[in-house]
């Protein structure tokens, strides 16, 4: 069944902050570093000047870009939520480890995790440095955790560490290729997290196209749901596609249960209305 679609407002930190947004830009607080990026939803002009900051990332006209520092700070720095902790370092691509609207699917994944009272195996594909694999880890789960970027797997390890956590696995390979070895092997996973990009190379130049596998990595992941499945978890920031289109895949793919998704937002705290980051889909089989 698909349900009404639900948007999510991730308001619940307290170490991040989306200060102010205009002119394609966005200042942000990340501990007590303020941060000014570029955001391409951001097409209202800056009603005001900016605030103080540290670091302003500049774009390049032939692509990337770099970082002006105010002052110096640290190589990196630790932010946290609710008792985890994270590893946050502006990076060459304007990125700094962590997307703090997606804390409302760490919260509700970790109460699904405590809820089901019994042993949880998770899969998270494209895990980027793991804030979901963390948040699972801590709710009692068996997380094997992948992505195609080494480093991406190393920051995982370190981000699970800040938090107290052991045990995870790591993996470094291609999604794709991770999940069909899976199959063959017959190994089972109670619940799954995926954030497929738009595109990308996997650990040895495979290209990965969303329109074009996207769909085969779903049908393959179903095969190596246990028999009762908590839950699978689709993110996606990619241009085009709708919280429609991922919960109509999903609802497709997995019967019966409960599909819905929506938008994933942060409130800018001068309360001049959110800033939409992303969109999300969930199936629930409705298993404890």
């Amino acid at each position: 069944m698909i349900a009404p679609p639900a948007n999510l407002l991730a308001t619940d930190w307290k170490d991040y902050e989306l200060l102010q947004c205009g002119s394609g830009l966005k200042r942000e607080r990340w501990g007590d570093i303020h941060l000014i990026r570029p955001d391409p939803q951001i097409i209202w002009p800056l009603d005001k000047p900016w605030g103080n900051y540290d670091a302003i990332y500049h774009r390049s006209e032939s692509g990337g870009g770099q970082w002006e520092f105010k002052r110096q700070l640290p190589e990196h720095w630790q932010i946290g939520f609710a008792g985890l902790r994270f590893k946050i370092r502006p990076t060459n691509f304007k990125h700094t480890g962590l997307f703090p609207e997606q804390a409302p699917n760490w919260t509700w994944l970790m109460e699904k995790i405590r809820a089901a009272d019994r042993p949880v195996r998770l899969l998270n594909l494209f895990g980027y440095t793991g804030a979901a694999s963390v948040a699972a880890a801590a709710a009692g789960a068996s997380v094997c955790h992948v992505d195609s970027a080494k480093g991406m797997v190393q920051w995982c390890g370190e981000n699970a560490k800040l938090s107290g956590l052991a045990g995870l696995r790591y993996i470094v390979d291609d999604c794709g290729k991770f999940v069909q070895r899976e199959v063959r092997r017959g190994q089972k996973y109670d619940a799954i997290i995926m954030d497929p990009p738009s595109f990308g190379r996997g650990a040895e130049g495979q290209v990965w196209k969303l329109e074009r596998d996207f769909w085969p990595l779903l049908e393959s992941c179903r095969s190596i749901l246990s028999d009762q499945p908590l839950f699978l978890l689709v993110n996606s920031y990619t241009t085009g596609f709708s919280p429609t289109i991922l919960t109509s895949l999903l609802s497709r793919l997995m019967k019966p249960g409960n599909c819905y998704g929506g938008e994933l937002a942060l409130p800018i705290a001068d309360g001049s209305g959110v800033l939409p980051c992303g969109i999300y889909s969930r199936w629930e089989s409705g298993h404890d």
